[in-house]
């Protein structure tokens, strides 16, 4: 468990540093901001990964903005046999306290309840979720 978080976290650090690169409205909107940022790594049950992803593409990151949670990025690893079954994303939150606020929100928010529902009609698509809390360095170009 310890090998598979650790390369999640890596694969969802090097994605989110390759980003930045690429998407600079990021760096603008997040820069002189004290905030925290949650890594998340789910892997899905064989076969689910293009399920979860339709999920996420199909409403679920509009329901996280509207509880306060600002998605700053959402990538699968490119490297089998991770990139059959692995979604990693960050958010960014205002505080901790926040972050358990706006989760505890999205948990009852009955628009989720109805999405979450419809994408396990064939069985949940997700057997694990890690969670990873950040606080930007003094030299991160993002904070």
């Amino acid at each position: 468990m310890l090998r598979k978080y650790g390369v999640a976290a890596s694969v969802g650090l090097l994605a989110f540093l390759a980003g930045l690169a690429v998407d600079r409205h990021v760096v603008t909107e997040a820069q002189g901001m004290d905030r925290v940022f949650e890594l998340r790594t789910y892997t899905t049950h064989d076969g689910k990964l293009q399920g979860l992803l339709d999920r996420f593409g199909g409403g679920e990151t509009d329901i996280f903005e509207k509880h306060g949670m600002q998605g700053v990025g959402y990538w699968v690893p490119t490297e089998s046999p991770r990139s059959e079954d692995t979604l990693v994303y960050m958010l960014a939150h205002e505080s901790r306290e926040a972050a358990r606020a706006s989760w505890a929100a999205f948990g009852s928010d009955p628009d989720w309840a109805t999405m979450r529902e419809a994408s396990r009609v064939d069985g949940p698509l997700v057997s694990t979720v890690e969670s990873l809390f950040l606080e930007p360095t003094s030299f991160s170009p993002v904070k």
